[in-house]
């Protein structure tokens, strides 16, 4: 018997799906709004939660960091009236079981109840995780988590490996710890940095070439490829490859053979692939500039690696941790640091994430000298510049606010609506010239602002924003 969560606010709804779960000899539990919901799964320990998309305090997607974090870790079925494709691939990559379109009939309930409740059981059942090495990677927030089960699962197995994310959030790392925690980690890891390869040598430099295979080539010599047979290769912005290559390497996946160049006779390297990009492959092949059966091939696992800005409870490890090391590097002892310098350091967007991050605390290391404390003068000039903007745009906006809300009002407010009035104006504002600048595209919205889908649909519907101006 199995103990279950239905979570909507239409009380029809929760009722008779209570009955169906009921009638399959499970328990049933019900929340009609998201902080119901919230404290009950704080509370209680669940095995299947089903979740509604919309509520007048929030959204159902909201909950499901919540849910992760939960001891019991319950499967999650989201259900939705509204057809929205947005937000049936944000619930699948933060780990729903499934998302259905209402109604739902009895027996698709039934059947989806079975199948979650099976796999489930079969999850539990399974060997404990041995630790992983993690190599460097340091945090532990939940986006971050949910990446180093990816890790896990990869360095389980065999199979290809494509890393996703924006520059600077860890790619080649990750990529060497699943080779590290993987049945080859004594064996070659070998980087191709896709980008850099020459392209008049790029053949030799992955196939390898006989001698008298060109002028110069007074030897023969192993490609990478072949330098990788029995360990890794990791292809770093794979998206950098060019169509002929792109062509070339499918058929290496598919066979684990190839001919050196200006050989005769084929060389096989028993090699695990992982590739990386920081670019949208699927775009590219819209626009002829990707092959779809070579990423076919690369994505039978995919890591989706978050941005700094999604994972900022991190930010206070890894400034330990980095500074630990630069101080080391550097000879120095350990350097503190102002309370101001740390909300820098919290408050900065870091476009370049973790990179940028270990590039300006190195360059506060150096700057600081003999000092024992880092002040926000030691950070990169660009990041206090662009701070002080940020600072200056704000306090303008919200004086403006101010003013007009005390003239409409015939006197002073309280400074608590004032502020309500003012960031709400902002907000609203910020949002309208957010969609208009990305034409509507939520992926790029998300990634401009640095909020997630669930919280961007969440304010757009607050200000009655349309997804679509």
């Amino acid at each position: 018997m199995a103990n279950l969560l239905v979570v909507d606010d239409d009380h029809l709804v929760s009722d008779s799906l209570s009955r169906v779960i009921q009638s399959l000899g499970h328990t049933a539990d019900t929340a009609g709004s998201v902080n119901e919901a919230t404290q009950k799964i704080r509370s209680g320990s669940f095995d299947l939660v089903f979740c509604d998309v919309r509520f007048p305090d929030g959204s159902g997607l909201d909950l499901l960091p919540e849910i992760r974090r939960s001891p019991s870790v319950p499967e999650v079925v989201i259900m939705t009236g509204f057809g929205d494709p947005d937000g049936a691939e944000l619930a699948i990559k933060q780990g729903a079981w499934d998302y259905l379109e209402k109604p739902l009939s009895t027996k698709e309930i039934a059947l989806v109840i079975e199948r979650a409740l099976q796999y489930r059981e079969k999850k539990l059942s399974a060997s404990p995780p041995v630790a992983l090495h993690r190599e460097g990677i340091v945090g532990n927030s939940l986006p971050l988590r949910t990446c180093l089960d990816g890790l896990a699962q990869a360095a389980s197995s065999e199979a290809n490996v494509l890393l996703t994310g924006e520059t600077g959030t860890g790619k080649e790392l990750f990529a060497w710890a699943i080779h590290r925690n993987s049945a080859r980690s004594k064996n070659n890891f070998v980087v191709v940095d896709c980008a850099a390869l020459p392209e008049t040598l790029v053949e030799s430099t992955l196939f390898g070439h006989v001698r008298g295979a060109f002028t110069g080539a007074d030897k023969p010599r192993d490609g990478l490829i072949k330098q990788a047979d029995g360990g890794t290769l990791f292809l770093d912005e794979i998206g950098e490859l060019s169509p002929s290559i792109q062509k070339a390497f499918l058929r290496v996946l598919q066979e684990r053979r190839f001919r050196p160049v200006g050989g005769g006779q084929e060389v096989q390297s028993d090699f695990r692939l992982i590739a990386a990009t920081n670019r949208d492959l699927e775009a590219m092949i819209k626009k002829n500039g990707f092959r779809e059966d070579l990423l076919f091939r690369l994505r039978t696992l995919v890591i989706d690696l978050p941005p700094l800005r999604a994972c900022r409870e991190d930010i206070k490890e890894l400034v330990l941790h980095y500074l630990d090391k630069l101080c080391q590097q550097y000879g120095l002892p350990m350097k503190g640091f102002s309370p101001e310098f740390f909300d820098i350091i919290m408050e900065y967007g870091w476009p370049g994430n973790v990179r940028e991050l270990i590039q300006a605390l190195e360059k506060a290391v150096v700057a600081a000298l003999d000092g024992p404390m880092l002040f926000p003068q030691h950070l990169p000039q660009h990041i206090r510049i662009h701070m002080a903007r940020s600072s200056f745009s704000q306090k303008e906006m919200l004086s403006q606010e101010s003013g007009a809300a005390a003239d409409s009002a015939g006197g002073l407010q309280s400074l608590a609506e004032v502020r309500e009035t003012g960031l709400a104006k902002i907000e609203q504002d910020y949002l309208r010239s957010l969609m208009k600048s990305t034409g509507s595209d939520i992926k790029e919205a998300c990634r401009i602002s640095g909020l997630s889908r669930s919280r961007l649909y969440t304010l757009l519907k607050r200000y009655r924003i349309p997804s679509s101006l």
